[in-house]
């Protein structure tokens, strides 16, 4: 159940209400793709670093450990000792990423893994199994992620396609969470707004999955190569036909500017794994701007990553210390990187709510929106 606290143009304050606790919005999903935070951080370092919701992937854990093994272990929340909201990708961008050989039919698509190479099917039915198996929050319905640029008519009848792929994801669940040996039998699903930069076709698809009985609502197909002012034009497109009671998702954005600019059109969830996988190769978000910790103008600097930042690494480490550790090739590098980009970008989240609430949202955005996308200079 979505409750909406306060609003600030088309900004939203808001909260989440789910089986595993109630979720603050706006807020960034930290991706634990593998059931596991890239860089070291485990779930119980999540907490400290102010982690609201895990993203973990139904493509990967089903190919391993496979999701019948997390279902005998008691589910994902037990599995990796997470007390907190999970949220569950169907596994479709990962299938029509990663796959090579590839064939979709009405009943699903047929592709070869690209770990082992065997032959894999998915559909909507398998989608849900898999996500009911694995016992997250929410699970993400299975819809077909065409590339961008796409044809029209081929984008048209991919919308129609994701449709039927829906109502057979709700049916699905429903049947899924009636069962007594179903783990988690409150499981949400969101549905899955496609089109890929038609805005005709965004707006009815939107239109028309608005009317099923969904938990909340995700634009996907974004994020993907197109410039930015086209998927900004998208959300203004979509948001007002989307429910204002119900969360929305953009999937997979985004950049520290990105998301309050998201923000500012009316989005309510975020994932993306740029602050982790940044930071393992030494990019850091910061306040004042985006830093290189390899640079050799910090060889001797003694300061935190950001003078601005008490997260774990600023507080007891210097920028000389972690230039050391990636030139030494060390993994603590990236564990210390990692750590102060999750804590960046959920305390980004934090001033972004308070910002809605005090009815000053324009005012942060004027002020971060272009500086964090910056170089730092010093």
């Amino acid at each position: 159940m979505y409750k909406l606290i306060k609003q600030d143009g088309r900004a939203r304050r808001g909260e989440f209400s789910t089986p595993h606790g109630t979720i603050q919005t706006p807020v960034f999903m930290n991706v634990g793709t593998a059931a596991a935070i890239k860089g070291g951080i485990s779930s119980v370092d999540l907490k400290s670093l102010k982690c609201q919701v895990e993203l973990c992937n139904t493509y990967h854990l089903h190919l391993r450990p496979t999701d019948s093994v997390i279902y005998k272990m008691g589910g994902l929340h037990k599995f990796m000792n997470w007390d907190r909201p999970i949220l569950t990708d169907s596994g479709g961008f990962q299938v029509f990423s990663l796959a090579k050989l590839r064939k979709i039919k009405e009943e699903g698509v047929y592709f070869s893994s690209h770990v082992d190479g065997r032959k894999i099917f998915m559909g909507p039915e398998e989608s849900m199994r898999i996500q009911s198996n694995l016992g997250s929050t929410i699970a993400m319905a299975f819809d077909e992620c065409v590339e961008n640029p796409a044809e029209y008519s081929y984008s048209k009848q991919s919308c129609e396609r994701t449709t039927r792929w829906l109502h057979r994801c709700i049916a699905e669940m429903n049947r899924l969470n009636s069962l007594e040996t179903t783990i988690n039998n409150k499981q949400m699903l969101f549905g899955i707004n496609q089109g890929c930069t038609f805005d005709d076709l965004r707006v009815e698809h939107m239109k028309q999955i608005r009317e099923l009985p969904l938990d909340g609502f995700a634009i996907g197909g974004l994020a993907v190569g197109e410039p930015t002012e086209v998927m900004y034009n998208i959300i203004e497109k979509v948001e007002p036909f989307m429910p204002e009671d119900k969360p929305r998702y953009l999937m997979g954005v985004g950049t520290p500017s990105n998301i309050i600019e998201a923000v500012y059109r009316g989005v309510d969830f975020f994932d993306c794994v740029m602050p982790s996988r940044n930071a393992r190769h030494a990019t850091i978000f910061t306040w004042n701007g985006i830093m290189h910790a390899t640079n050799l103008k910090y060889e001797l600097d003694e300061r935190p990553l950001d003078p601005e930042c008490d997260c774990p690494t600023c507080k007891n480490f210097s920028r000389s210390y972690i230039r050391h550790l990636f030139k030494a090739d060390e993994q603590l590098a990236g564990r210390l990187a990692v750590t102060h980009n999750l804590y960046f970008y959920n305390t980004l989240m934090e001033k972004i709510r308070e910002a809605i609430e005090k009815v000053e949202y324009e005012e942060f955005r004027r002020k971060y929106s272009k500086r964090l996308e910056q170089k730092l200079e010093d």
